[in-house]
């Protein structure tokens, strides 16, 4: 179940910059960029470990800041347990607190817990921090394999965080709590949580 995400307009956030380090997760981001492009989130034998939409997603964000002034280096992540940038090592941290020193500016494609993964790395330096991606939902899909062994996503839907929808929800929930509470006890716990 990755997170969905929304474009933010980073080239207009950045363009004060003269440098920026993207950041990116290689999980929920590229996932998003796959499916909403109908292409392989994964083509194991050509791509390796590459979400080749997600890495042009990324090239083309590169051009878009260069003809903005700004070059632009991608922090990459290119073994599977660095790919969740919010769970990322305390080594892997040090690492990007490095980089980040030689840049103005940090953009991050990933959830606001990736952000959070961010800037505790950056720590106080004074790069400006770019949220590039905004968390609208949790994908609901199924994962299907096409030969040679590309890995898509099908019949998609998008399950939105909107704090009005989610509250309509949970008020529909609550009106058929009794007849649903009489056929699954861990209903009233499920209505709890999601309140």
């Amino acid at each position: 179940m990755p997170l969905h995400f929304e474009d933010v307009d980073v080239v207009s956030e950045a363009k004060e910059s003269k440098s920026a380090l993207i950041v990116p997760c290689n999980m929920c981001p590229a996932a998003t960029v796959a499916d909403r492009e109908n292409k392989p989130f994964l083509r194991i034998f050509k791509d390796f470990l590459k979400s080749a939409p997600f890495e042009k997603y990324i090239s083309t964000l590169q051009d878009r800041l260069l003809d903005q002034g700004v070059r632009s280096t991608v922090f990459k992540s290119n073994l599977p347990h660095q790919w969740f940038l919010c769970m990322w090592t305390a080594a892997r941290q040090r690492k990007l607190q490095k980089h980040a020193r030689r840049y103005d500016t940090v953009i991050v494609l990933g959830c606001e817990s990736a952000t959070r993964t961010v800037r505790d790395s950056i720590g106080s330096s004074n790069c400006k921090l770019i949220e590039g991606m905004e968390t609208t939902g949790i994908i609901n899909t199924k994962l299907s394999m096409r030969f040679p062994c590309d890995i898509f996503f099908k019949d998609s839907k998008v399950i939105p965080f909107s704090p009005t929808e989610k509250k309509d929800e949970v008020k529909s929930c609550r009106k058929t709590h009794n007849s649903v509470a009489k056929t699954n006890k861990g209903a009233p716990r499920l209505l709890k949580a999601a309140g």
